[in-house]
């Protein structure tokens, strides 16, 4: 595999760990070239599929679901918080005062208020939440996007899986393909909030002969090292399908795909001109041109101290890009063909701690369902009177890839072959979430 590091920023969460922005290039995991395409012509959607794509906005860190979507105005101060409650077009449906633009939207969302599950450790809880099955902190599961890539494949020359800018990470990179290998792995598609973003060795247009010499002999280079890896799944059709993967590499579709900086000012300033806002545009862009699975990395919401004054700048970053992304996803009818889904690892603790922050609490959160049928203007679940515990109709990691993958028409309880030759359930819990759909 190939990782190229684009720029020196650094992200920071509760571990004090750091991780380096990468994309990967080539054939050996990161396109996820030989299986993918190979499985294109086994892939197929069933009559009873909901969508073809899905657009995951994954909040790292976890959200303060109190000061969000299942505010407590009537608890004691040390769980309520300062900030005041607003009415949404939703009658009777209150969320918190930074979220303005999203109180307009709540009529095209389903609002599930009783997320829930067990475990407050950020990486075995990211890897939970992103597979639908329990396991350790280095993933033992595929993410639900690796699994979409290994049951639809390749539609054209894009990929099917694509991670804007890259899979979420605290201490490692999360969410990642697990036994099914890299070929499986996301497409890391980097900043587009970056000047002049572009992705990397999507175009050949404009380069001088020794560019594209030197890209060619990169390729060699590449493939001369794969073949000295023996059992190296990643590389074990790579001869078969090189051919296609320079197709994609090249090909206009997925320049056309990529290329943020034809949409307008302003809807890049809807948006927001924030890695964020700018990630959940791109998301737009690639579902329309046949991308089968977005995630949108958009952490930063472990806030262990001093929350206010980090979710008085977070939040209507937020609130500016989701809106905008539901109403234009919305005006554009990108909704009829695409599953929407926001969500975190966990929520936070009902009780402020000694830093004025909120700490992991698994417990309860909230979660956004858009789209593909969802039922538009809906509240499923309830928490207690201080938003500490799951009343009323808990919706596990288990049942939220259940759904997903049931609006995908994938079968969540078909048998995967590990490398060993073992054969695992996707899925070895839960079901669909049928209250969600119209």
């Amino acid at each position: 595999m190939l990782d190229i590091v684009f720029r020196n920023r650094m992200t920071r969460l509760c571990s004090g760990a750091s991780r380096r922005d990468f994309l990967r290039i080539g054939s050996l995991g990161s396109l996820g070239l030989p299986a993918l395409l190979r499985s294109e012509a086994k892939a197929g959607r069933t009559a009873s599929t909901r969508a073809k794509s899905v657009i995951l906005v994954y909040l790292g860190g976890g959200i303060s679901h109190h000061d969000s979507f299942d505010p407590k105005p009537d608890a004691p101060d040390d769980i309520r918080g300062k900030y005041k409650t607003i009415p949404t077009n939703v009658p009777g449906l209150q969320i918190g005062e930074k979220l303005p633009l999203m109180a307009r939207v709540m009529d095209k969302i389903a609002l599930v208020r009783s997320g829930a599950h067990n475990n407050d450790h950020h990486e075995t809880a990211t890897n939970w939440v992103m597979s639908g099955r329990f396991g350790s902190a280095f993933g033992d599961y595929p993410s639900i996007g690796a699994v979409v890539a290994h049951e639809t494949g390749f539609s054209g020359s894009l990929p099917p899986y694509v991670a804007v800018p890259r899979n979420p990470s605290f201490t490692w990179e999360l969410g990642k393909s697990a036994y099914l290998g890299g070929r499986f792995e996301s497409f890391k598609a980097g900043d587009p909030n970056q000047p002049s973003y572009k992705v990397q060795d999507l175009t050949a247009v404009g380069l001088s002969a020794r560019q594209i010499e030197r890209r060619d002999t990169l390729l060699k280079t590449v493939d001369t090292l794969a073949k000295r890896v023996e059992g190296n799944d990643q590389i074990a059709t790579y001869d078969e399908f090189h051919a296609k993967a320079q197709q994609m590499v090249l090909s206009s579709e997925a320049r056309r795909a990529f290329a943020i900086d034809q949409e307008s000012e302003k809807t890049r300033d809807r948006y927001g001109r924030s890695t964020a806002g700018q990630s959940m545009l791109l998301a737009r862009r690639l579902v329309e041109s046949g991308v089968r699975f977005v995630t949108v990395n958009y952490g930063g919401w472990d806030h262990h101290a001093k929350i206010f004054e980090n979710l008085d700048k977070k939040l209507p970053e937020f609130d500016r890009g989701v809106s905008a992304l539901i109403e234009d996803m919305s005006t554009r009818g990108t909704f009829a063909d695409t599953l929407l889904v926001v969500m975190g690892e966990f929520g936070r603790t009902p009780k402020f701690n000694k830093d004025a922050g909120r700490d992991h609490w698994a417990p309860a959160g909230s979660l956004l369902f858009a789209g593909a049928g969802v039922k538009p203007g809906f509240v499923l679940g309830k928490t207690d009177k201080h938003g500490a515990y799951t009343v009323q109709r808990p919706v596990a990691p288990g049942d939220v890839a259940c759904t997903i993958f049931d609006a995908l028409g994938i079968d969540p309880h078909k048998q995967l072959i590990a490398p060993d030759g073992r054969p695992i359930e996707i899925l070895d819990k839960g079901e669909v979430v049928n209250e969600l759909f119209v």
